[in-house]
């Protein structure tokens, strides 16, 4: 699976006290536990890897439809 370019976008840009960029989750990885969270509130037969892949699946395309 290919990174998107934009992988690195910060979820929660802030800065720290000094003025100096602050990032924490990636955007990406904050879409992804979002899907997770929806995909795993439903009965399925997937593995908790395959529901990993998953929401990554469907962080990727929330990143490609911001575009």
């Amino acid at each position: 699976m290919t990174q998107p370019k934009d992988n690195q976008q910060s979820a929660f840009p802030h800065q720290k006290e000094d003025g100096t960029p602050c990032c924490g989750i990636t955007l990406r990885d904050w879409f992804a536990g979002h899907a997770l969270a929806g995909i795993a509130s439903t009965d399925g037969s997937a593995t908790h890897i395959a529901d990993a892949r998953n929401a990554y699946l469907w962080a990727d395309a929330m990143l490609e439809a911001r575009k």
